[in-house]
Parts: structure tokens; sequence; C-alpha cells
């Protein structure tokens, strides 16, 4: 069955503003979207430390099938996150290793897959920045079709090719390119806040004091 690419523009972020991006935590970036644009729990890093944080590219894959995401992949410009929509499936894998070899000559910024994965151990050796919901032995399948480029619906949230997704040992947040002029503005003063709240306990203040919460009585 043949895929359906879509024809997509989106506006590329320029050097100052991924650097921008690069320093906001996912967790900073939810909380200035009023707690949402979080994917659900299972999503999380093959590995501690791992980092995302680039504009997505989007497919939707029916279970198993891996095609369209090496379409995808093939096309994907450096420092941009492959966002897949493989339905959460956990009992076989949709990316591999020779699929990471690809992303990673291509110098993509990383994966983030609702549905299984597997050869962890070549991921982990080459560094790439996989995120997803499993990971298991058995491969996948070709050609039942699937869409590249258009709104996706991955662990929870939408996501549409060049929205800012970002991810750490915490999970992975995605914020509307539409919104992200101010909510970057928004997390900046957020992490000064923050500095300052640091500074507060460092000095003796309690967080009940600080926030004006309730205390035992």
């Amino acid at each position: 069955m043949a895929f359906k690419q879509n024809h997509v523009e989106f506006r590329p972020l320029d050097t100052a503003e991924l650097d921008a991006w690069r320093a906001i935590p996912p967790a900073v970036a939810s909380d200035c979207m009023n707690r949402t644009q979080v994917m659900r729990a299972a999503i999380k890093p093959i590995s501690p430390g791992l980092r995302i944080c680039g504009q997505a590219r989007t497919v939707t894959v029916m279970a198993g099938d891996c095609g369209p995401i090496c379409s995808l992949i093939s096309i994907t410009r450096p420092g941009e996150v492959l966002v897949v929509d493989a339905g959460g499936v956990a009992d076989t894998a949709v990316w591999g290793g020779v699929m990471t070899e690809e992303a990673v000559h291509r110098n993509l910024g990383g994966a983030v897959i609702d549905g299984a994965v597997r050869d962890v151990a070549d991921m982990r050796r080459s560094g790439f920045a996989m995120f997803c919901s499993s990971i298991v032995p058995r491969g996948p399948h070709h050609g039942f079709g699937g869409d590249i480029d258009g709104t996706v619906a991955v662990a929870g949230v939408p996501v549409r090719s060049g929205d800012i997704v970002l991810g750490d040992d915490d999970g992975v947040v995605v914020v509307p390119l539409d919104q992200a002029a101010a909510v970057l503005a928004a997390a900046q003063a957020h992490l000064i806040k923050e500095e300052g709240w640091v500074s507060a306990i460092r000095r003796g203040i309690s967080i009940p004091e600080m926030f004006a919460l309730p205390t035992a009585s």
C-alpha cells in the first residue's frame, strides 16, 4: 500500500533561536503552557542523559510498518526530529539499527516514537537521541502504508511538522511553532524566577514562606 506525503512549509528556526531553546528544560516549557503539551510518561529516552531540541517532522504508520519512517529519514534535514505515531504498539519494532545508521549519517536531531524500537545497543553506542514507549526484538513489516508530514497525535499530544520538540530524562514536551516566541519568553523569565527561589532557600527561607502556602497548625 502506498503512503501519503503531505506538502508542508514551516519556518526553520535560526541558530540563535535553537540555542535559546536548548537552555529550556521540557518541564519549564510545559509549565509555561499551563502544564500541557506533555507526552505520556511511557515516552522516555533509551539512555539517561539524552536530550532532544529540534523541529518536528511527523509520520503516522500502520501497526509495525517502518516503510514511511524510512522514507522520512531520507528527506529530513539535519537537526530535525522525527515524531512517529506508531499507535503505541509494544510488540513489533518500527525502528532498528540500520535506520539509526542513516539517521546518524544525516545528522538528525533525534526521534520520538509512540511505539517500539530494537537494536538499542547500537543506538546507545551511536549516541542517537531515541525516545520511545517500548523496546522489543521483533522486527517491522513494510508496505502497509502511512502518512508523512500530517498532523499527528503522539502519546496524547498533537504535533505538526515544524513544532519544537524538547526531550530530556523527564520526557518529551512539544511547543507549537505558532506559540514559540511567547513560550520562549515566558520560559526564560521562569528560569530567572527559579534562580531567585533557589537563592531564597539557600538563605534559609522555606517553601511555604516563599509561596505563602498553608503550614501545619
